[in-house]
């Protein structure tokens, strides 16, 4: 098939290699802008901008289709793709583009619709401790992830996942649930199905206001919001004064009276295990103020953390 791809983080690249290596002809790539990164502040290409460079695609970098419609309607018509393709591009897609194609325009998103539409919906499955999570391809409509859906794929959330590995998982699931989509629309085997809108939630962006642990909550509820916050935003306490960011924890399942403990108290210095609402949390990845994120062991060998110490919620 003739192909448009739009897309913007390393979330799209399997994907769009897929496209590539199962020999259908991406007539070009449609990326957000270069945007300046890191502490210098140097600009940095997108990744699937990297991609399409390195495989000579062409490449368009529209601030906003739905502001710049005059222009690159146009282009999108003189490129004639079959179908559109959009894996995490960022940006919205008007009526206009929409219609173009006569396969419609293909979305891969990293949920089991109607669950989760937005921006987050990786997070958010494990933020809220979902056994399993997924990927969705559909037929893109005006609205947020409202259109009609073709093909789904589970998998199984791990016990300790965070979103950064289940977001890596979801990406492969993705791109080959995105090739037997294509192939199905082609043949004109696959019948997409409405979505049931009783079951519709959102999965809206994530923000630092989330970064905070509150330790009266359940120790389930903290390990969740820590694997779902990891690595970004990224959950955090304080601890003698200083910020600590926690990237990945584990439940202590087998553990005595939470009674006789505060929230927030280290239970045990030598794991760093922690009291809660209820049960217990042990932080498994952690980063303190002036140093750089690792695991809990290396960090106990150049910190010293006192049982009884209270963990505070930042504020």
């Amino acid at each position: 098939m003739k192909i448009v791809f739009m897309g913007t983080p390393d979330f799209a690249i399997p994907s769009l290699r897929s496209l590539v290596d199962a020999g259908h002809e991406v007539v070009a790539v449609f990326t957000q802008t270069d945007k300046p990164k890191g502490r210098g502040n140097k600009i940095s290409f997108t990744p699937v901008k990297e991609f399409a460079l390195a495989h000579n695609i062409p490449i368009y970098q529209p601030q906003s289709l739905k502001k710049e419609t005059e222009v690159y309607t146009p282009i999108i018509k003189e490129l004639n793709p079959d179908v559109i393709v959009v894996v995490a591009y960022g940006k919205i897609l008007p009526k206009e583009v929409l219609d173009i194609p006569k396969c419609g325009c293909v979305n891969v998103h990293g949920s089991l619709l109607p669950k989760y539409r937005g921006a987050a919906p990786i997070q958010w499955t494990v933020l809220n401790g979902d056994r399993f999570g997924g990927v969705t391809t559909m037929l893109m409509s005006e609205g947020l992830d409202t259109g009609d859906m073709i093909l789904k794929e589970s998998v199984e959330v791990g016990e300790n996942e965070t979103s950064s590995e289940l977001y890596e998982r979801l990406s492969e699931v993705g791109a080959e649930l995105l090739v037997k989509t294509l192939d199905g629309l082609e043949s004109g085997q696959i019948v997409p199905q409405k979505q049931d809108e009783s079951l519709a939630c959102l999965a809206p962006m994530l923000s630092k206001d989330m970064c905070p642990i509150d330790f009266n909550m359940p120790a389930e509820e903290i390990h969740h919001r820590i694997c779902g916050l990891s690595d970004w935003p990224c959950a955090s306490c304080v601890l003698d004064g200083k910020r600590l960011k926690v990237y990945r924890s584990e439940l202590v399942k087998a553990h005595s009276d939470n009674s006789k403990y505060t929230p927030g108290e280290i239970v045990n210095a030598d794991d760093f295990t922690v009291a809660c609402g209820s049960g217990l949390v042990r932080f498994t990845e952690v980063q303190t103020e002036g140093s750089r994120r690792m695991s809990t062991e290396d960090y106990l060998r150049g910190h010293l953390i006192k049982k009884g110490s209270i963990l505070l919620k930042e504020v």
